[in-house]
């Protein structure tokens, strides 16, 4: 484990809400990525086609849950305290968590990273499952994916939908959750408030929320998902200099059979236009409630965001009745570990020590 001391100088920064550590280099950080068979995993010879390997995480291996054959990396060693990593849409979790998971790794964490349904390697079970996007079924695969890999309890860290599964999670299923670090704070969504509007400067924001409400929608994101990912990119992380070769690598997910259902219902369920999958009912009324965030958690708000404003974390105090720490990243857009990598790592310490 992490020296109280090492941890003090890690977060010396954070004080000042500009940052934590400036980030390393990523050839460097892969070099200390090291992957393991996780009990109950399926390795690379029977995990089926589409199985590729990220020189930071290590190959993808499979594990089953009652839904889904969730696709997911791993790294760390054997007896390290347990992380798993959450990425958001339209972004790849290679490319969010490659320097996260290194830095991880060096403090001895074991680091999970799932696809989410109707990304990658991750596939359903059956023909005939509901294909939901919807918040309840999110967390749920979270709990199933500990369950499935005997990870009893765990620091949960997302953002965008893995936020939002990580919350979740830590919101109705405490005792499985050791931490959350969550970019943009609370993230369960008020859906009976789903209509009220929100400030102009804001909705325009979420301009893709509104497009798959329709059908030209659906059709716009089945015919262009990479360039339809490109403008979200550019707008939701303004300051984020990607390369054309790591949106290139996010695109292969989107080939998924499922992406373009799940996306679509995903946009629709939260703004109250479609039903939800009932096997999720009991977990969406427990929602409803707005359950509190009970266990430790560092929050963290990208000061570049280009679709979610900053704010000092008042706004949303009341949905986190344990210990709670907020941050301000500087230059950090919406996809805040692939572009602050060493700031979220150094949340995941972070909350590790509350």
């Amino acid at each position: 484990m992490i020296s109280r001391r090492r941890l003090t100088r890690i977060l010396a920064t954070a004080a000042s809400g500009a940052g934590i550590v400036p980030a390393a280099g990523r050839a460097a950080a892969a070099q200390t990525a090291t992957a393991q068979t996780a009990p109950g995993a399926r390795t690379p010879a029977d995990a089926g086609a589409g199985t590729h390997t990220s020189s930071a995480l290590g190959p993808v291996r499979h594990v089953r849950t009652d839904v889904l054959d969730i696709a997911y990396h791993v790294a760390g060693p054997a007896g390290g305290a347990p992380v798993i990593l959450l990425h958001g849409w339209p972004f790849s979790p290679v490319g969010s968590y490659a320097e996260v998971v290194p830095a991880l790794v060096r403090q001895g964490h074991r680091c999970y990273v799932p696809y989410l349904r109707g990304h990658g390697g991750t596939r359903f079970l059956r023909r005939d499952t509901f294909r939901s996007g919807q918040q309840g079924a999110l967390g749920a695969d979270l709990v199933a994916f500990m369950d499935a890999l005997g990870v009893r309890r765990a620091v949960l860290a997302g953002y965008d939908w893995g936020g939002r599964a990580a919350d979740v999670a830590a919101a109705l299923w405490p005792r499985r959750c050791a931490g959350l670090v969550s970019v943009n704070s609370y993230l369960v969504q008020d859906i009976a408030a789903a209509q009220t509007p929100l400030a102009p400067s804001v909705e325009s924001g979420y301009w893709y929320f509104f497009y798959f409400l329709t059908e030209r929608g659906r059709a716009g994101l089945e015919q262009n998902r990479k360039e339809l990912a490109r403008v979200v990119w550019h707008r939701n992380s303004p300051e984020w200099r990607f390369t054309e070769a790591e949106l290139d690598e996010a695109a292969t997910l989107w080939t998924n059979p499922d992406y373009v259902d799940i996306v679509i219902h995903s946009y629709r369920h939260r703004l109250g236009a479609a039903p939800g999958d009932p096997r999720y009912a009991d977990i969406e009324r427990r929602l409803a409630g707005l359950p509190p965030v009970t266990v430790p958690a560092v929050t963290l708000d990208g000061a570049a965001d280009g679709v979610v404003p900053w704010t000092d974390g008042t706004s949303s105090a009341a949905h986190f009745t344990g210990p709670r720490v907020h941050h301000v990243i500087q230059g950090a857009g919406h996809n805040l570990p692939q572009e602050r990598p060493d700031a979220f790592a150094s949340a995941v310490l972070e909350v590790s020590a509350l």
